[in-house]
């Protein structure tokens, strides 16, 4: 039990940083980005903010925790939920930063049709998330 626990905390030490990283970046993010460039970007329809979500996931890749933070954020400044679904779907799955090193490695045609597939059923995952909600509620 000892050693689980200091497992455990040398883990939340190696996070803390990360965590500090998402507030500063989300200080910046709320400081630079004002209500109205998100209502320009995010119109409240859901045909186009799904998408647009999507696509701002894939080019601003990160890893699930961090992306909770950026989605609540960005449900404070009245984005739909389908966008920030997208967005954190695509944010954790489609990796456009990475697929240099994805396509060296595991070759170009896969890191191709991974990341293609990813964002469609980043956007896909995100319709079925809000319908499903909005029938249970």
């Amino acid at each position: 039990m000892k050693k689980s626990f200091y497992k455990a905390l040398k883990g939340l030490g190696k996070m803390i940083p990360l965590f500090l990283v998402v507030i500063l970046f989300m200080g910046l993010f709320l400081a630079h980005i004002s209500e109205e460039i998100m209502s320009e970007i995010f119109t409240g329809d859901p045909l186009r903010d799904t998408p647009v979500g999507a696509v701002i996931g894939s080019i601003s890749a990160g890893n699930p925790i961090t992306s909770y933070i950026v989605g609540g954020e960005l449900l404070k400044k009245s984005v739909s939920l389908y966008a920030v679904t997208a967005f954190i779907v695509a944010w954790v799955t489609v990796g456009v930063i990475q697929y240099p090193a994805e396509s060296a490695i595991l070759g170009t045609r896969f890191a191709i049709k991974r990341n293609i597939l990813s964002f469609i059923l980043s956007i896909l995952v995100a319709i079925a998330t809000v319908t499903t909600l909005g029938v249970l509620q």
